[in-house]
């Protein structure tokens, strides 16, 4: 069951890092990445053209709020990586914390964003061009952002529960519509917790994963 959602007012770099606990290398960082979002986003469709401006609240704080609900993890999993989110802000901020993100994205020109960034800030990460049903890694949390219904998405995630992952997937105003389509498939626990970034946004947390029983 989820609450009314209270964002945080985050329009900067300055109020990203006061809600974030950032440090100034890690805004570096992640204006860094933001300078090579919008020449890579030139060239190829990474996030809606209109969505860059609000970059350190629909972007990043969206992306960073996942620390605060595992903040023990140390492992992370983010599927259908796409441009980065949340996964490299993950890495970003786990740089210099002994963290590690499997960025797993099944689109090569993504893969090479993605492993462009990852080499020119050094961070933490490793970027697997696969599906990421198809790979078997041990991780403290798995996520994702933009990549399936959860219906679907949960059949990607599966292979990460049995070993042993929870999940903290960012979803919108119909994430409980999801949640019930879901559970004609799957047998799982959940809860729904109000995102951080905007008021209509919901994050899935699921702890445990399988097959739903066939009547």
């Amino acid at each position: 069951m989820s609450v009314a959602a209270r964002p945080e007012v985050v329009t900067d770099a300055e109020s990203f890092a006061a809600a974030s606990g950032a440090t100034s290398a890690e805004l570096a960082d992640l204006t860094r990445f933001l300078d090579r979002l919008i020449a890579g986003n030139a060239v190829m469709n990474l996030v809606g053209p209109k969505t860059i401006p609000d970059f350190w609240n629909r972007h990043a704080w969206d992306s960073a709020q996942l620390l605060r609900l595992a903040p023990d993890a140390r492992t992370w999993a983010d599927l259908g990586a796409g441009a980065g989110f949340p996964g490299l802000v993950l890495a970003i901020l786990a740089k210099g914390r002994g963290g590690q993100v499997h960025l797993v994205e099944s689109m090569a020109k993504r893969c090479r964003f993605l492993q462009m960034i990852v080499d020119e800030l050094a961070l933490p990460a490793i970027v697997h061009h696969e599906r990421a049903e198809n790979l078997d890694l041990a991780v403290d949390v798995v996520t994702a952002r933009a990549c399936a219904p959860l219906p679907r998405l949960l059949g990607y995630a599966q292979p990460y529960f049995k070993a042993g992952a929870i999940g903290l997937f960012l979803k919108g105003q119909d994430a409980a519509a999801e949640l019930t389509e879901a559970a004609l498939h799957w047998d799982f626990d959940a809860d729904t917790l109000p995102s951080l970034s905007d008021a209509r946004g919901q994050i899935v947390r699921v702890r445990r994963l399988g097959r739903a029983r066939k009547a």
